[in-house]
């Protein structure tokens, strides 16, 4: 009870806000009915931060717009369409969106509007019952007609109809679930999980942009983990990520190997628990995290087996890189998104590569110029993969990284790692040698830029007489 009273607390302070209270006095002095819903009320009885503003009217949006304009600082209707208004009201943003009744009609994936006439028809057509909870203003009356609030109290997600309904008007609510097992900690009733099962593939209904966007606002969440396994679980990574679920690689007696699909859900763990101290700017790190969780997507393509039970995966880590490419190209993601998460899965096997050869200042610098920006994404992920429990093998690869990165901040006090380039640029290559613009100035340049990799600065004096070796070492064309 003090639980419930704390909530109501929170959303009767909520209420008595400026932008809060104008807005419901507006709606009330037009006649039209208002309610705060969703997100916020279901927040305010978690006792999460309440962030978005979202409302509901009986007012249609014409209506709307004639009741928000006098006070809003600005206001717009990219959402007019599917009723909803934004506005700006007291330096506050806020929705408001008309009653509800829309559905789909199994062939577009755009929902037929329809409006509605009474909020409980509004909160029946929602996702689940904890976001169908509302707060009708200015009368701080909640009502909830689909019984979210005990589903809040039990930390169930259920839907208001039957599921087989509700995710066949709205696939996406399927991932939905997913993403609300990790964010809100709840887990999924029987019935619709098995909903999920047998519908899985109306995925099909649904664009690979909104799917993409469902995806990065799980690996968003704090627990990313519960939402994955759900997805494998339930069969939908099928076919939104299926090399997740190809990493249950077939174990036997005869060839041992590491659980891959575990092993990469305690790495993404690992990577979520390293990035706030390491990338505090870029916490939740989405690349950071998918490349977590791909980074040995390539090994069921590549392994094989020797002798004695040994497992193998020889190259998996450019066979993930391209097959993570691909994926992530497919679920839409924008171009830098695909290439720099390609580049961590392409990269993470460096340290093992390395690691027996000993750190040379070549090999460092090397290491730093393949990385360049994202030197310290992959230090992190480097980090985050060793799982293993046999703790000397671990306390050696951790001092191995740990020797690594010494070696870099020793180079970057006396270079330029961050930007690591030839000594002596195009222009001045084609002065000295007296060439035109072409291939061959490429290849002395890349000339020049192993020299720099291997000794460091050679400065324009000793870089010239190199150059000079080299253009005469091939006789001069």
């Amino acid at each position: 009870m003090q639980h419930v009273q704390t909530a109501m607390t929170r959303l009767e302070q909520l209420a008595a806000t400026e932008p809060v209270a104008t807005l419901a006095a507006a709606f009330a002095d037009a006649g039209a009915e208002l309610a705060l819903v969703g997100g916020p009320v279901r927040d305010a009885f978690l006792g999460a931060p309440i962030t978005d503003l979202d409302f509901t009217t009986d007012a249609r949006p014409d209506r709307i717009l004639e009741i928000v304009a006098p006070i809003a600082d600005t206001h717009w209707d990219i959402g007019r369409e599917f009723g909803t208004i934004g506005a700006r009201v007291r330096g506050e943003t806020v929705e408001i969106t008309t009653y509800r009744a829309d559905s789909y009609d199994g062939v577009s994936r755009k929902p037929v509007v329809e409006f509605g006439d009474t909020i409980e028809g509004d909160l029946h057509r929602r996702d689940f019952t904890v976001n169908a909870l509302a707060l009708a203003l200015p009368e701080l009356r909640l009502v909830d007609p689909t019984g979210g609030f005990d589903d809040l109290l039990e930390g169930v997600l259920r839907t208001p109809v039957e599921p087989e309904i509700s995710f066949g008007d709205d696939p996406l609510r399927m991932l939905r679930a997913v993403r609300f097992t990790s964010q809100l900690g709840f887990h999924l009733d029987l019935a619709a999980f098995e909903a999920i099962g047998e519908l899985g593939g109306r995925l099909a209904d649904i664009s690979a942009e909104r799917i993409r966007d469902e995806l990065v606002k799980l690996m968003r969440t704090p627990r990313p983990r519960a939402g994955l396994e759900l997805l494998v679980e339930t069969g939908l990574a099928e076919h939104v990520l299926p090399e997740l679920p190809a990493l249950k690689l077939e174990r036997d007696a005869a060839h041992q190997h590491k659980d891959v699909y575990e092993h990469s859900l305690k790495v993404l763990e690992n990577a979520i628990g390293l990035e706030a101290d390491r990338l505090p700017d870029s916490s939740p790190d989405v690349e950071l995290r998918l490349g977590a969780l791909l980074h040995d997507i390539g090994k069921p393509r590549t392994r094989a087996f020797g002798p004695g039970g040994q497992v193998t995966f020889h190259g998996h880590d450019w066979v993930g890189a391209k097959m993570t490419r691909k994926r992530l190209t497919a679920l839409r993601f924008d171009n830098d998104t695909v290439k720099r998460t390609a580049r961590l899965v392409e990269l993470h096997m460096r340290l093992y590569n390395y690691e027996q050869a000993g750190w040379t200042d070549a090999a460092v610098r090397r290491f730093a110029r393949d990385a360049g920006p994202q030197l310290e994404q992959l230090l992190v992920l480097i980090r985050a993969d060793i799982t293993t429990r046999n703790r000397r093998k671990s306390d050696r690869l951790q001092f191995a990284i740990d020797d690594l990165e010494a070696r870099i901040a020793a180079l970057r006090e006396q270079e330029t790692l961050d930007a690591i380039r030839p000594d002596l640029d195009g222009d001045e290559i084609m002065r000295i040698l007296d060439l035109k613009p072409g291939r061959v100035v490429g290849e002395a340049r890349a000339h020049l830029l192993e020299l720099r990799l291997d000794e460091g600065p050679l400065g324009p004096e000793e870089a010239e007489r190199r150059l000079k070796e080299w253009w005469d070492a091939r006789g001069g064309a």
